[in-house]
């Protein structure tokens, strides 16, 4: 079985031809508090982004997959951040855009493919990934994936003048 290939849906690299995409995410100001963007991006930094996305993950310490549909529709993207190899461990983040997409599953089937890629191919100990309260379809997606809640930052994010905690997700891998 392909790693990054699930019955649903499929993990693939950013393409030049993804910028529309990207832009539309990167711009929505409803996610903006999950990803502490705080102004847009230009399509020019996102070009620029795009074009240096065939880098290392070794090399810039994350990874960005587009998440498509069987029938090629970008629906989502998933990435691996702050990668440390030394302690093989690494964060996730999941995004599914546009919203008509949630609820369907393609969430947890992309999540429990980035498990496998991390185990197979980056030899990961873990993943951990930060959730902010509230966003209670993200809790249950993470915990559905046997993620564990270890941690509790305390008015973490200030989000239209108020503080709001952040949790913090780990998922350890039996070996």
């Amino acid at each position: 079985m392909l790693t990054l290939k699930g019955e649903n849906i499929y993990l693939r690299a950013l393409e030049p031809e993804d910028l529309d995409f990207v832009y539309r995410v990167e711009n929505d100001e409803e996610i903006w508090e999950m990803s502490s963007t705080q102004a847009p991006y230009s399509r020019f930094l996102i070009r620029q982004y795009l074009e240096q996305s065939h880098k290392d993950i070794y090399e810039v310490k994350q990874l960005r997959l587009v998440i498509c549909a069987n029938d090629d529709l970008a629906i989502g993207m998933i990435d691996i951040f702050d990668f440390e190899p030394a302690h093989n461990r690494a964060g996730v983040g999941i995004l599914i855009s546009p919203k008509d997409n949630r609820g369907k599953g393609y969430g947890a089937e992309a999540l429990k493919l980035i498990k496998d890629f991390g185990y197979k191919h980056l030899r990961l100990h873990q993943l951990y990934a930060n959730i902010g309260e509230g966003n209670e379809a993200s809790i249950k997606l993470f915990e559905n994936e046997d993620f564990v809640k270890v941690g509790t930052k305390k008015d973490w994010n200030l989000v239209n003048n108020n503080y709001k905690d952040e949790f913090l997700y780990q998922f350890l891998y039996v070996h």
